[in-house]
């Protein structure tokens, strides 16, 4: 998971400041007395679902401000393994007493909100066993002395796939005209309509969503129809023999050959 911007949700700062004062833990179990000093902290039990990491950073974070374990409130937006704890210190303290029980665990240092003279809520990215963003733990006041924690794990943004314009067929290698300059002279005629031209070749005319193209007089019927975007012509990678082109494997996407002219280009599947 590369390195990310610990961009913790202000939303969900603004929600633990601001909906989680007292009374809000009326929804979660109420919190026992605080242990005795001849006691040792009570450790947090964790879930079966949550993840390693959380569970590791979760029960460092207890032993460190003697938290106890409560149901995280429903208005939190955190995942099924995040987990929540209750602790009788106040908000500046317990941080502190965190950051130092992480040690080089954490990564950086709180990133804090609320008045800068007395910031309350805070946000710690914590590190997994390979180094990398793997949990973080959020801090939120519930009185002068009473601080609620949460831990969950950092989960990393789904990487979304292109949109697919109209007539692309999904799982096929496609081209931008773009892509072919210096082998494929293309030419938007409008109306979804476009000329490929190869040095000492007929040109090719082609149309976004038909498979029968024109070549002078004749036509020639593409493996699949081209496609436009409104702007860019996305040509088939199968469709480029029509024009006489050959296509190879290259170490980063494919080589383009068209009379005597190659390109390196990399094809976009939707």
């Amino acid at each position: 998971m590369r390195r990310m911007a610990h961009a913790f949700p202000k939303t969900l700062a603004a929600l633990l400041a601001a909906s989680l004062l007292p009374g809000a833990l009326a929804q979660t179990a109420a919190p026992a007395p605080a242990p005795a000093k001849a006691s040792p902290a009570p450790v947090a039990a964790v879930s079966p679902v949550t993840d390693r990491t959380v569970s590791g950073v979760a029960i460092a974070v207890s032993r460190a401000v003697g938290g106890q374990l409560v149901s995280c409130p429903s208005k939190l937006k955190v995942s099924r393994q995040a987990v929540c704890l209750y602790t009788k210190r106040a908000p500046a303290q317990a941080r502190t007493q965190i950051r130092t029980a992480l040690g080089s665990q954490a990564l950086g240092d709180w990133k804090l909100s609320g008045p800068a003279a007395n910031p309350q809520s805070g946000s710690l990215l914590v590190k997994d066993t390979a180094g990398k963003a793997g949990a973080y733990v959020l801090s939120a006041p519930l009185g002068a002395a009473e601080t609620l924690l949460v831990v969950d794990a950092v989960s990393a943004p789904a990487v979304s796939k292109p949109a697919a314009p109209a007539g692309v067929v999904r799982g096929q290698p496609y081209l931008l005209g773009k892509d072919l300059v210096g082998v494929v002279n293309v030419v938007g005629l409008g109306g979804g309509k476009f000329r490929m031209n190869v040095a000492g070749q007929t040109p090719l005319t082609v149309t976004a969503g038909q498979k029968a193209a024109q070549r002078g007089t004749g036509n020639v019927d593409l493996p699949l129809a081209p496609a436009t975007d409104g702007k860019n012509l996305i040509f088939p990678l199968s469709g480029l023999r029509a024009l006489g082109c050959t296509v190879s494997d290259a170490p980063k996407g494919v080589t383009v050959d068209c009379g005597g002219d190659s390109v390196g280009v990399l094809p976009i599947v939707f």
